[in-house]
């Protein structure tokens, strides 16, 4: 369904019956809330049957509760301030343990992940990268963790990888002054989405660089700017981005470069184990008798 959800209820909601406008009035009221609800729930909340809430969604042109559910969430989850996501999570987890919800949570993202992704897309970035002139990786804000792992790890692989890591937006671009045709920029975010990576992003593409996204959803706007898009399922745990599945997904993509480059891997580890020993890089046995 392309149309905003909240503009089909209210242009459909002279045709609803009586207990199909309670549900739609506060949809439409409450939308951040209603989101993040079960059937049931939704159900109790507004004093309508769950089987009420079902058809509801059918009415609205939905398989079923879960899709019409998961349309209310891409939409309002880049809306969301952080206060609105305490709010939203404090009601999501009640009286449940936030450990055991939060983790089962992280695994149900993992899973979707694996199911959703574009083994194409994935495959096409790993020769994408290893093809490349030059990568460029930019992450900022809670993606700027994501962004600093994978270039931590590309950089034992490869001597061509630039971490794009200013503090403004100015500088973001100079960094990327000299992008072109060979080279590759991976852009990482997810919701509340960064207006900086989109717009270093478009540059990119522009300036006729591969680029590959690594967000949330097909319709998140790092999508429109790459030709690779590498989906994994995030969550906010209230304020706080989940990104075990992004993580995730990184890491595959790391072990799969490596494959890939194995003797230069191997090579530079080798060059990097006698450098950390010469220099006590890491803690031995020896140094803690």
């Amino acid at each position: 369904m392309n149309q905003d959800i909240l503009s089909v209820i209210e242009t459909r909601m002279p045709t609803f019956s009586k207990g199909q406008k309670l549900i739609a009035n506060y949809i439409l009221q409450f939308y951040d809330k209603a989101a993040f609800m079960t059937a049931s729930r939704l159900g109790k909340t507004v004093k309508v049957s769950e089987s009420t809430v079902v058809r509801f969604a059918a009415e609205l042109g939905y398989d079923g509760y879960p899709a019409m559910q998961r349309s209310l969430q891409e939409m309002v989850r880049n809306k969301l301030t952080s206060i609105q996501r305490i709010e939203v999570t404090d009601d999501r987890i009640g009286s449940h343990d936030v450990l055991s919800m939060v983790m089962h949570s992280d695994m149900e993202k993992l899973r979707m992940t694996l199911e959703q992704i574009h083994r194409e897309d994935f495959e096409g970035a790993v020769q994408d990268i290893v093809k490349a002139r030059r990568v460029y990786i930019l992450g900022v804000r809670s993606a700027s963790a994501i962004a600093t792992f994978l270039a931590f790890y590309f950089n034992l692989i490869f001597d061509n990888v630039t971490h794009v890591s200013a503090a403004s937006a100015s500088e973001t671009f100079e960094q990327l002054l000299r992008v072109g045709p060979e080279d590759v920029v991976i852009g990482i975010s997810f919701p509340r989405y960064s207006k900086r990576t989109v717009k270093a992003m478009q540059f990119a593409r522009d300036r006729g660089a591969h680029v590959v996204a690594i967000t949330d959803s097909p319709s998140s706007p790092l999508a429109d700017a790459a030709q690779r898009v590498l989906l994994a399922k995030s969550d906010m745990v209230s304020f706080v981005d989940s990104l075990v599945a992004p993580l995730s997904l990184v890491n595959a993509l790391i072990v799969a470069i490596s494959r890939v480059k194995k003797q230069d891997l191997s090579k530079n580890l080798e060059e990097l184990e006698r450098i950390w020993a010469e220099y006590e890089v890491y803690e031995t046995l020896e140094n803690r008798s």
